[in-house]
């Protein structure tokens, strides 16, 4: 496809699904207007990247459906006095788009594969490290954090993350309900951090995030 015409798939997301959905933040839809999401995909399924759904990158994983990520971008207000942790930075896409709205961002990825091409990414942005460990452990050498995404449906936070985040920070994600995923933000008050869903929408799960099951007799 010539980039002409990637440049209009762009602006027909805007238009016709963000504005729709109601992300009408000004800053995100110039940055998710401006980066080629061609560029993180497959070069078989970058025709697709512009649908309205999650596209399949390899091994499960998925980039997610622009509109969980204007939503996810309009619901955190990342500003530059954040420290940000991405968990699962995948091909580097939401982490370009955090980059530009923060003062340091760390992505981490355990897919060798990915993190080689989110590195890749990021490397000419002076704000941003791609680091390589288990989805769930987060990573505590930079912690704390004021704000951490999870780019997947998650059944639960593991404790060890949620200790990760300063007092008043924020943490997005999706969550995995039954049959559905759902959109939620949490503010970690008192130590305690409760997450709360602000909309319905396909967000690709995440594995390894499965809530651990009580024992009954």
């Amino acid at each position: 496809m010539p980039k002409a015409d990637y440049h209009a798939a762009r602006q027909s997301m805007i238009d016709s699904q963000l504005r729709t959905s109601g992300v009408n933040e000004p800053w995100v839809m110039e940055a998710m207007g401006a980066l080629p999401r061609e560029d993180f995909v497959p070069k078989e399924r970058a025709s697709i990247c512009y649908m309205d759904r999650s596209v399949p990158l390899g091994e499960g994983r998925m980039l997610n459906p622009a509109v969980a990520t204007g939503m996810m971008l309009t619901e955190a207000e990342p500003n530059i006095g954040d420290n940000i942790l991405l968990i699962g930075a995948a091909t580097g896409y939401v982490a370009s788009l955090l980059a530009s709205r923060c003062k340091t961002l760390v992505a981490l990825e355990q897919n060798s594969a990915f993190a080689k091409s989110a590195k890749a990414a990021l490397k000419q942005l002076g704000n941003a490290e791609l680091v390589s460990g288990p989805l769930t452990d987060g990573y505590s050498k930079a912690a704390p954090y004021s704000l951490i995404w999870i780019d997947g449906a998650i059944e639960e936070i593991p404790e060890t993350i949620g200790n990760q985040l300063i007092e008043g920070g924020r943490i997005v994600t999706g969550l995995v309900d039954g049959p559905v995923t759902r959109l939620a933000m949490g503010i970690k008050m008192r130590g305690e951090l409760t997450l709360r869903p602000f909309s319905d929408g396909e967000i690709a799960p995440l594995s390894g995030f499965a809530k651990i099951k009580e024992f009954a007799f």
